[in-house]
């Protein structure tokens, strides 16, 4: 099968990297379905027998089975699969509104493993497919005032790469893909936020400022970061962790690196945990 006679099925695709990635396939005369909450956030995208549209709230059962019934009837298959749908809470933890994050999770987390349960049948009976995750460097690294985003991208970095392991031996490949500082709205429009009002978080409140200084100014680019979703998904054993982004880059090695050293610091405590090691903590 070529490359472009494969069938996407991307959801969040409004916006940010979900709208770019889609315009980019449809440029490329892929097969793709484009989803988003609102049918009418999609009417500007191009047109084409190979490109459909459809409502899709990943946080609704059945607007999930109606997409993907849509996407089978009209293209037969479903090949990759991008898990994008999700925002952003940008707060202090326990300045945080509890109902505002749990509905983050919802969408995050639980919208994306959702749609995979919905399409993995259907990847299994091909004995192919990808599932691709816009995760973000937020579920390897951590940043003060963004705990509970953090947490859902975290829960989606165990949930898939467990799901890797389990599907691989049937030909489908999982690819956490993990973005940092891109120019979408993700620090803007597409965001909630907690108040200021815990006076004890004054330096915690300095790094939320920063963050929303940055909305329209990163130097990201989405238009190249849809080149690099196709590549991975067209690698024949693609990765599972993809990172995108020279901060995402560094960032994150750096915080891996400092995690290898810390485990070494503690190394003979955890070797000398087991029945008949009584004698290493007398010391």
């Amino acid at each position: 099968m070529k490359n472009n006679d494969k069938v996407w099925l991307v959801t969040g695709a409004s916006t940010g990297f979900g709208r770019a990635l889609v315009e980019e396939l449809i440029v490329r005369n892929y097969k793709v379905v484009a989803t988003a909450r609102q049918l009418s956030a999609l009417t500007d995208l191009s047109d084409g027998e190979n490109v459909l549209k459809t409502r899709l709230d990943v946080t609704d059962k059945a607007s999930i089975s109606a997409a993907v019934a849509a996407t089978i009837e009209k293209f037969g298959r479903i090949d990759v699969l991008v898990n994008n749908a999700g925002f952003g809470y940008f707060g202090v933890m326990e300045e945080s509104d509890q109902a505002a994050v749990r509905r983050m999770m919802d969408t995050n987390f639980w919208g994306a493993n959702d749609m995979t349960l919905a399409v993995l049948p259907y990847m299994r009976k091909q004995k192919s497919g990808r599932i691709l995750n816009t995760v973000s460097r937020g579920g390897l690294t951590t940043t003060e005032t963004l705990a509970y985003y953090h947490a859902t991208k975290f829960a989606m970095e165990g949930l898939f790469q467990t799901l890797r392991k389990e599907v691989e031996p049937l030909g489908i490949f999982v690819t956490n893909i993990e973005p940092g500082s891109f120019r979408t709205d993700w620090a803007g429009r597409s965001k909630e936020s907690s108040p200021a009002e815990i006076t004890d978080y004054a330096a915690a409140h300095k790094t939320l400022d920063r963050l929303n200084s940055y909305s329209g100014t990163q130097a990201g680019s989405p238009a190249l970061a849809a080149k690099a979703f196709i590549k991975v998904a067209e690698l024949d054993n693609p990765p599972m962790h993809y990172l995108m982004g020279k901060g995402a880059y560094q960032l994150t090695k750096q915080v891996f690196e400092a995690a290898l050293d810390e485990f070494e610091t503690y190394k003979e405590d955890a070797q000398h945990l087991d029945f008949g090691d009584e004698a290493y903590w007398k010391q």
